[in-house]
């Protein structure tokens, strides 16, 4: 694979988008095969497909990224460079195995090598992420108050470690289920266990902290996924 011509065909797609909803990709509405069909290709030598895979994936990508991150443009910048690492490994990548897995693997480990050069990274509004968590039923003061509880836990996110993070991001924010967290950051089901419990304590001493009554008002217990507020 001509890596620079693949890389053209990422400096092209320049409509990334960020997929600011709680939901993430499920695996089971996807066609796996489609997407090896698409890998093969490529790693035969066509390479406008890789043009395709990206498109299938960009939004997860850039979606995990971003909520790794909390930040449109750096999230974007991260994006990129996953796809440059993926053209330049897809060669290796087997087929036999899940795709997104191996992708998703690639973004954490990208947005975790990002965030250590940088030491520290910026968190800003996320009115567009929390407009997902509003119900119809939702009077003004309390769409706000889910706002401010959803921001209040992605910024207290940032003083997790980075394994307490990716996994807190990949089960609670994104839905993934621990077997395929596990597998996305390689390490046993029950380690990725033991961060999330670490990171539900944290996130819940900095919420009764900030929002005492809230949590009161709405039960909030952090053992289950954080995408159900």
């Amino acid at each position: 694979m001509r890596i620079k011509k693949t890389t053209e065909v990422i400096e092209d797609q320049d409509d990334l988008e960020l997929d600011d909803s709680t939901e993430s990709l499920d695996p089971a509405d996807q066609s796996e095969a489609e997407t090896v069909a698409l890998i093969k290709r490529i790693q035969t030598g066509e390479q406008a497909a890789f043009g395709s895979l990206m498109k299938k994936y960009k939004n997860q990508v850039a979606g995990i990224a971003y909520r790794m991150v909390g930040d449109y443009d750096e999230a974007k910048d991260i994006s990129q460079m996953v796809f440059v690492k993926t053209a330049r490994n897809l060669d290796r990548f087997d087929t036999t195995k899940k795709f997104s897995t191996w992708l998703y693997r690639i973004t954490v480990n990208a947005a975790i090598d990002y965030i250590r050069k940088q030491k520290k990274h910026r968190h800003e509004t996320i009115e567009n992420y929390t407009d997902s968590i509003e119900t119809h039923s939702d009077t003004p003061d309390m769409s706000l108050y889910r706002k401010n509880i959803k921001e209040c836990i992605l910024q207290a996110a940032d003083a997790l470690n980075d394994k307490q993070k990716a996994a807190f991001v990949l089960r609670d924010i994104d839905g993934h289920e621990i077997e395929e967290v596990s597998e996305i950051l390689g390490m046993p089901e029950a380690t990725v266990r033991w961060y999330l419990h670490r990171a539900r304590l944290r996130l819940r001493k900095e919420l009764l902290r900030k929002y005492p009554s809230f949590v009161e008002k709405m039960g909030v217990v952090l053992d289950a996924p954080t995408r159900t507020f």
